[in-house]
């Protein structure tokens, strides 16, 4: 089975309707997949839900997809990098379902695990848990979480061989594991690609088992937020 794909646009041409939700990797703009969100935009696909840590910043990461209108709705943790986010949940126009970001790493964990809910204590007595279960545990009341397994997970690898087996550089493999693992049909961009049985299998972060497709960006921006220089 070959998964590497020409273009991030190939890879995702066929996959992705209107509606659905994504999951999408990332911290920030640490280990963003820039090209499939790039290939995303062009895609012309509405009413998207989209599962991340963040919203990235405006005209940038999923900021290209809230300013065209593509997202509806957001699952995530931050947003506050954002001005058109701000101006959209204010305005009523998008919906948010806050998550604290352990809840919302967990919840991914869990989607690719198979494990339908779980406990936790994060949110209990917040706005977080309304509407949810809350049960008692050993004298402890918890809330009961969900978890996600999105239609289709974006994610940023360093290096994948072409059996999808994927190496992460440092910070930027943040939620993008998690993310791979609970997506039903799971997008890679490397930024290498080497042959199956290149990689020493003590280093790979992720086995291909939960890789279905793979795009090549060597020279990705990597755009950092919030740039300080001295004068």
């Amino acid at each position: 089975m070959n998964k590497v794909f020409p273009s991030a646009d190939a890879a995702l041409s066929d996959i992705i309707k209107d509606g659905q939700t994504l999951g999408v990797g990332g911290f920030g703009l640490c280990g963003i997949p820039e090209a499939l969100i790039d290939a995303l935009v062009r895609t012309g696909k509405t009413g998207l839900t989209a599962v991340s840590n963040n919203a990235g910043v405006d005209g940038f990461g999923l900021g290209k997809l809230l300013a065209t209108r593509q997202i509806k709705k957001m699952i995530s943790s931050y947003v506050g990098e954002n001005k058109e986010f701000e101006r959209q949940y204010l305005s009523g126009e998008l919906e948010l379902e806050f998550t604290p970001q352990g809840t919302l790493a967990e919840k991914l964990r869990a989607g690719g695990a198979g494990i339908p809910a779980f406990f936790t204590k994060t949110g209990v007595g917040t706005i977080v848990a309304d509407g949810k279960e809350i049960r008692e545990f050993d004298g402890v009341k918890y809330v009961m979480e969900r978890s996600i397994a999105p239609d289709v997970s974006l994610v940023k690898a360093y290096i994948a061989d072409k059996s999808g087996n994927l190496v992460f550089r440092k910070t930027a493999r943040n939620f993008n594991p998690n993310v791979a693992m609970a997506g039903k049909i799971t997008v890679v961009e490397v930024e290498k690609i080497v042959d199956t049985g290149a990689l020493d299998p003590d280093q790979v972060h992720l086995p291909g088992i939960f890789v279905h497709r793979i795009v090549l960006n060597a020279t990705p921006e990597k755009r950092i937020e919030q740039r300080t220089v001295r004068a």
